[in-house]
């Protein structure tokens, strides 16, 4: 996939000259728009993570989300829908490139057999930054679910973007979501952040399937007294108030964080979030 892609060009232009990606006069465009649609894929359950900020560990949550699946013996996938900030290939060590057959790309695989799409598979560099407009960004998602190479899955989770905007309602619309995983942080906005995504699923009649609160707390090494960095939790009370599960609240892991680093997410030992998979199994009907 070209890492710079133009949006559009003029009539008088078309037929003169590369057809630009995404232009509404691209005869390629026109006939894949009259092609038969391709099949669905085959994924009996589809999980999305959301938050309504960034920098909230929506990413590690996904990431311990689909490694915790795969251990209760469900054949996983992963879809990076977070085009512009993809961190999923390298959390999971997957630096392969994706490839296509024409018809269908097909997606990398983890050592523990969780299949993995992101635009970083796709790009010759890791760190090429992706600079696209919304729209293309949009679409780039909805073909991470419609024309990959998808195997028969039992649960799919999605890594999304952050906030509200283009990316997150492209998924809302063109993806049978299941339910989305609310994620945040123990701080003053919490309660606006959390509302922000829960009303946006609610919108679109998605099923919020709980909250997960990162960086709850860290633990004294020393001592192992829990010191909460980012003042008290909030996460019980906006719960209470949403009629909402607190699937977990997860401290800061500095064992984690590392194993991420090394592209070895699927070693981490989180029983907090394994009791969320195990919750969230249960709530989708798993």
């Amino acid at each position: 996939m070209s890492e710079e892609i133009k949006q559009g060009c003029a009539p008088s232009e078309c037929g003169t000259k590369p057809a630009c990606a995404g232009c509404s006069h691209n005869h390629n465009n026109q006939a894949a728009q009259q092609a038969p649609a391709k099949p669905a894929p085959k994924v009996r359950k589809v999980i999305g993570v959301v938050s309504g900020k960034g920098g909230v560990g929506k990413s590690l949550v996904s990431g311990e989300l689909a490694v915790m699946l795969r251990r209760m013996g469900y054949k996983v996938g992963i879809l990076d829908a977070d085009i512009t900030g993809p961190s999923v290939p390298c959390m999971f060590g997957v630096h392969d490139k994706a490839f296509g057959d024409g018809e269908y790309i097909y997606p990398a695989e983890t050592s523990t057999g969780i299949e993995v799409m992101s635009i970083n598979l796709m790009l010759e560099n890791d760190d090429a930054p992706v600079i696209w407009r919304g729209p293309v960004i949009a679409g780039a998602v909805k073909q991470f679910w419609e024309d990959v190479a998808w195997s028969e899955l039992d649960a799919m989770v999605i890594d999304m973007p952050p906030g509200t905007g283009d990316v997150p309602l492209t998924v809302f619309q063109s993806i049978p979501l299941d339910g989305v995983v609310v994620v945040s942080t123990p701080q003053d906005l919490v309660g606006m952040i959390v509302r922000k995504a829960v009303n946006m699923a609610g919108m679109m009649n998605i099923p919020v399937l709980g909250l997960v609160e990162n960086m709850s707390y860290a633990v004294c090494p020393d001592c192992g007294k829990k010191l909460e960095i980012f003042g008290k939790s909030r996460i019980a009370k906006e719960a209470a108030e949403l009629s909402l599960p607190v699937l977990a609240q997860l401290p800061f892991d500095p064992s984690a964080a590392a194993l991420c680093d090394a592209g070895e997410i699927e070693k981490v030992d989180n029983p907090a979030m394994m009791d969320a998979a195990r919750a969230i199994a249960g709530q989708v009907g798993l």
